[in-house]
């Protein structure tokens, strides 16, 4: 990863620095610095079709790369493309059908990614769902659970050897603050004694910042490194499943992140040179933070790494 000898005018958007950083809001947090250009590199990004993802897109075309925008609606995937195609002048902003609440399009899409596509350096496993009612994905799993940690747990699997013969590569998992509310109920993974669409969300946080931790240690020494972060609370359609917190959203936007600010983590993770060795880290605010006891509980970890093989009928020694 090679950076660029121009300043970073040439990698974000000033108008957007300047609405963000000229406000004098205080929520808006870290902005990632790192200038790196990512020529020849090759990018997945679940869910790049609005919100946090498409801004993640957006910076890492601007630097370049070849953008892979995984995504369930490939018709709002394909106007966000254009759209960051038209912006950046990157036309390496590529479109593929991704319905992470369906293994069978999981395996789909990385059977076709992998005939394609020779190299893969950055995974971002960024879509995610937020206060569904309960429901469950194409495969009995229930919705936030399936979709936010199953799906993404899959995907990486089938993608982690083109990841380790691309090395140096990096896997960033897109959690939550919330992980700290969350607890992996074995006993009831999937909602069916007891459910509340809030906990199951804060579940699932949680069971990324576990994957990451676990997913981390088996990677030592291949060179992909694998961390995880809090956006943010960023005023996007993540919560469209919630009138009241769609109504709360609004009335409540000016403390809310735009897609921009939230992103910054995410683009800190994937491309800042000073993380090229870090793995099995948490940031928020493009920086270290703090992580609950039950994100740290390796114990937990390695039983959630256990049952999600068994639940999605893989081997992942």
């Amino acid at each position: 990863m090679s950076v660029s000898p121009r300043g970073p005018e040439h990698i974000g958007d000033p108008d957007r620095w300047g609405d963000t950083w000229g406000s004098g809001r205080y929520v808006a947090g870290g902005r990632c610095k790192s200038t790196a250009r990512l020529e020849g590199k090759v990018v997945i990004i679940t869910g790049a079709n609005t919100g946090i993802g498409k801004e993640t897109a957006r910076d890492l075309a601007r630097r370049g790369a070849r953008v892979i925008v995984a995504c369930r609606d490939t018709a709002k995937a394909e106007a966000a493309a254009s759209e960051i195609r038209a912006e950046t002048g990157n036309q390496q902003v590529i479109v593929k059908k991704l319905d992470l609440a369906d293994t069978k399009s999981i395996r789909e899409f990385a059977e076709q990614f992998l005939a394609e596509e020779k190299e893969l350096h950055i995974l971002i496993n960024n879509a995610g769902v937020m206060l569904c009612p309960y429901s469950k994905t194409a495969d009995g799993f229930e919705t936030h659970l399936g979709v936010n940690h199953l799906g993404h747990f899959l995907l990486t699997f089938l993608l982690l050897e083109r990841l380790k013969q691309s090395a140096p590569a990096r896997i960033v998992n897109v959690s939550s603050l919330a992980h700290h509310v969350g607890r992996i109920r074995f006993h009831d993974l999937h909602g069916e004694k007891s459910y509340n669409r809030g906990l199951a969300y804060c579940h699932s946080k949680l069971a990324n910042v576990l994957f990451t931790r676990e997913l981390a240690r088996r990677l030592q020494g291949t060179k992909v490194t694998a961390n995880v972060l809090h956006p943010g609370s960023v005023h996007s359609d993540l919560v469209r499943h919630s009138l009241l917190m769609m109504w709360l959203w609004k009335l409540f936007s000016f403390f809310l992140k735009t897609p921009w600010e939230g992103a910054q983590t995410s683009i800190y993770c994937a491309v800042a040179e000073e993380l090229n060795s870090v793995t099995g880290q948490y940031f928020s605010d493009c920086r270290p933070a703090y992580v609950s006891p039950r994100g740290r509980d390796d114990e937990a970890a390695k039983k959630l790494w256990s049952v999600s093989c068994e639940l999605l009928g893989i081997q992942w020694d």
